[in-house]
């Protein structure tokens, strides 16, 4: 790659003065090769597979960080989805060891977080998956770096409506497991529809059969780039995407020069660049701030799902121009307790639960790290879950929920997790149920759009 005089100093300004960083560099390792008699012998062919290739993984993003003078945020790894390699006689004692050697594999990498404990369930459900997913509130538990992500829906297959209500009493039983935490280990596990296997971000992360032995796939982030490119912008619309297109090309420029670089000295393959901006807690780095710089008075007015819609359009399109590798999500990450800017509008009660639900349909992923009353039943989180299936299958695009019922809280009680996953406001969610259509169980079958071949 080859960056002019011009971009080099552009490219330093983001860096130095716009918080421009990388937000996650993670190395996805195969571990199709791992299964062995019994959970035991999985477990340890997991820890060491994982050992082998990820012992200089930390080392190598911390020397490109340094050398290239690019800030780099988190280091992870994420691995084959964890029910394929369960084997013959699948128990949850091992489905726990497995969780538990992935736990120290990452403590041992020097790791942040690691993802890939979970399924493939959107057309069925194996036995493979059955255990894996009773598994997750325990695994979530008895750990602090694993995450967990199960897929219930796709374009191609529909909604699993026994796999959705599945994986709504997985959510409450982990709320209740970690209630000490505030619930805190339902801020590791997502529920999704159609899940790329090349998510470089946390919870959803995990390494696609279809991907290579070992890839390093990168997140780039930069709300606080995007704010400064709206904020010099005085002019009309098209001049706006314009600004916001030449940004976020400099910067999947960025990652992809970070991720090559990475690869190169892991002697391993180069994935893709996610170019989703996500926000953090930091002053700034707010994606509401965003749309407010925009325009729009307040995220959550109206306006907000079609500025929110022309900001994605022109982050992937200044990202495809720099980039032939641009994968994963690559949207605008909306996760609320990790948003400042977002926290502070659910509080005022402009961002309402139905608008989040709105804007999943132009941006990534769902509804994700929202508080909700820790008297939410199972039926009406499985509603949540069903209805961004629905959105993404119609709309061929991921989705996804990540909700918090929060143990003891109540609608506008105030919930502090501490670093990472911020702080939020619990929303209040409709009490009519939806018990009756979805105790139906079954299939929702397909979208009539995704019959081509």
């Amino acid at each position: 790659m080859k960056f002019t005089a011009e971009e080099i100093l552009e490219t330093f300004r983001m860096l130095h003065v716009e918080s421009l960083d990388v937000r996650s560099v993670t190395l996805g390792i195969s571990l199709l090769d791992c299964v062995g008699e019994d959970g035991r012998s999985t477990a340890s062919r997991v820890a060491g597979k994982i050992r082998e290739v990820a012992s200089g993984f930390v080392g190598a993003v911390n020397a490109v960080s340094s050398e290239l003078g690019v800030p780099i945020t988190h280091r992870r790894i994420a691995v084959t989805p964890v029910s394929l390699i369960l084997g013959s006689s699948p128990r949850r004692s091992d489905a726990l060891a497995i969780a538990l050697a992935l736990e120290r594999s990452a403590r041992d990498a020097g790791v942040d977080l690691i993802g890939g404990f979970g399924a493939l369930v959107e057309k069925g459900i194996t036995r493979a998956d059955s255990v894996l997913m009773d598994t997750i509130p325990q695994a979530l538990c008895r750990t602090s770096r694993l995450c967990s992500a199960v897929n219930v829906a796709s374009t191609r297959a529909g909604i699993n409506l026994n796999a959705v209500n599945v994986m709504a009493s997985k959510v409450k039983e982990t709320a209740e497991l970690t209630k000490k935490e505030n619930g805190a280990g339902c801020a590791r596990l997502s529920v999704f529809c159609n899940a790329p296997g090349d998510n470089p971000f946390m919870a959803g992360a995990f390494h696609g059969v279809e991907e290579g032995e070992a890839t390093v796939n990168v997140a780039i982030s930069g709300p606080s780039v995007i704010r400064a490119a709206v904020e010099a912008c005085g002019g009309s619309v098209d001049e706006l995407s314009d600004a916001i297109k030449r940004a976020a090309f400099k910067m999947t420029r960025v990652g992809e020069l970070v991720g090559r670089e990475v690869a190169r000295r892991m002697g391993v393959g180069f994935g893709i660049v996610d170019t989703s901006i996500a926000p953090t807690t930091a002053p700034g780095d707010s994606i509401a701030e965003v749309v407010e710089k925009m325009g729009v008075e307040r995220c959550g007015a109206p306006g907000t799902t079609a500025a929110v819609a022309m900001l994605v359009d022109s982050v992937k399109k200044g990202g495809m121009m720099a980039c032939t590798r641009v994968g994963g999500l690559s949207g605008a990450l909306i996760p609320v307790t990790e948003d400042g800017g977002m926290s502070r509008r659910v509080a005022e009660g402009c961002m309402t639960l139905e608008k989040l639900e709105a804007l999943t349909s132009v941006c990534s992923v769902g509804l994700d790290m929202i508080c909700i009353p820790g008297d939410t039943d199972v039926w009406t989180i499985a509603g949540m879950i069903a209805d961004q299936a629905a959105i993404g299958i119609i709309n061929d695009k991921t989705t996804s929920v990540r909700v918090i019922p929060v143990p003891g809280k109540k609608p506008g009680d105030t919930v502090d997790f501490g670093g990472l996953f911020g702080k939020g406001v619990v929303v209040e969610v409709p009490r009519w149920s939806p018990a009756g259509f979805l105790r139906r169980g079954g299939q929702i079958s397909r979208a009539a759009r995704s019959a081509r071949n």
